[in-house]
């Protein structure tokens, strides 16, 4: 029955990463990473519209969504979130599969397949390029690791108790934060990125998660990487998501140049799709999206034109 699922939990040396598994076990596997502050709940509309006889595995990278959080004085490494994919394509058996990302996720699933690449059979980026945006500026790059380490040790010290809402302030709250988001994909993020106390609604994010290491990479070494796995690459951009270059800033020139690099030198090699919608097309009007990515699943090699 389509949106039915199962909750899946995988131990880790310091606690379990939560996963929900959609479609028959003995399918094709296909992982699923959420983006920055989201959890697995932004598949939830998505998943149901694509084939059947996939086995769809969506995580909820570790603090977020109902994962444990890193240990006391951890800060969130990208290849962190790389190394909680390994654990639980080990904990599956998976020797090969299908990685699809969205946002931040993306850069994960991008980075795994760099690094395992003989483990991924297609890599599907939902308004991802691939990489997470890094300052190019040495000042700038020195600057945002010194806030990180700074902004870690502010938070130990103030060692705050989240902060409940009630539910409405709860969604108001991250719909405020986040303008792409429609109330109705909010909600369903909420189900599982809150608990319910007596106070009220209390986030289960890790506050550390705020404060991400990223890997930096010249726009030529990104290039490199893609080239790797050519011919196995689905890159959907939403029209008015945050990865069009007329509609990019000059704060994003890095995506921009990454973009412009992309269709130049692996055109023909990387299939880019864009649709109408935001940043959450998948989660807000997945029938726009489901087409695309179930004929880049069900092809027989990724060559095969949209």
């Amino acid at each position: 029955i389509p949106g039915m699922f199962s909750e899946l939990k995988f131990p880790v040396p310091w606690g379990h990463v939560a996963a929900k598994a959609w479609g028959p076990s003995e399918g094709h596997p296909v992982l699923c990473l959420h983006g920055w502050l989201d959890n697995a709940n932004t598949f939830d509309k998505l998943i149901p519209l694509l084939p059947r006889d996939c086995y769809y595995v969506a995580m909820d990278l570790s603090g977020h969504g109902l994962s444990s959080h890193r240990p006391a004085g951890s800060v969130y490494y990208l290849l962190d979130y790389v190394s909680d994919v390994r654990r639980v394509a080990a904990a599956l058996q998976w020797r090969r599969f299908t990685l699809m990302g969205h946002s931040m996720g993306g850069s994960v699933a991008a980075m795994f397949c760099f690094l395992y690449p003989e483990m991924v059979d297609k890599l599907i980026l939902l308004e991802s390029l691939g990489f997470l945006l890094a300052p190019e500026d040495t000042e700038a790059w020195l600057k945002s690791k010194r806030m990180v380490i700074d902004r870690l040790l502010s938070l130990e010290a103030k060692q705050q108790t989240p902060r409940a809402r009630s539910p409405e302030a709860a969604l108001q709250r991250l719909l405020e934060a986040n303008r792409h988001l429609t109330a109705e994909g909010g909600a369903i993020l909420l189900q599982r990125g809150a608990t319910e106390t007596p106070a009220g609604l209390v986030y289960n994010r890790d506050m550390r998660v705020n404060m991400q290491i990223r890997e930096s990479l010249t726009v030529e070494q990104c290039v490199k990487l893609l080239q790797k796995i050519q011919d196995r690459v689905l890159i959907v951009l939403a029209q008015d998501g945050l990865l069009v270059p007329d509609k990019l800033d000059s704060r994003n020139h890095f995506a921009k140049a990454l973009r412009e690099a992309f269709e130049s030198t692996l055109k023909e090699h990387i299939q880019v799709a864009e649709v109408p919608g935001s940043h959450f097309v998948h989660l807000n009007e997945p029938e726009v999206v489901s087409g695309i990515i179930s004929s880049f699943l069900t092809a027989q090699n990724a060559r095969a034109r949209l």
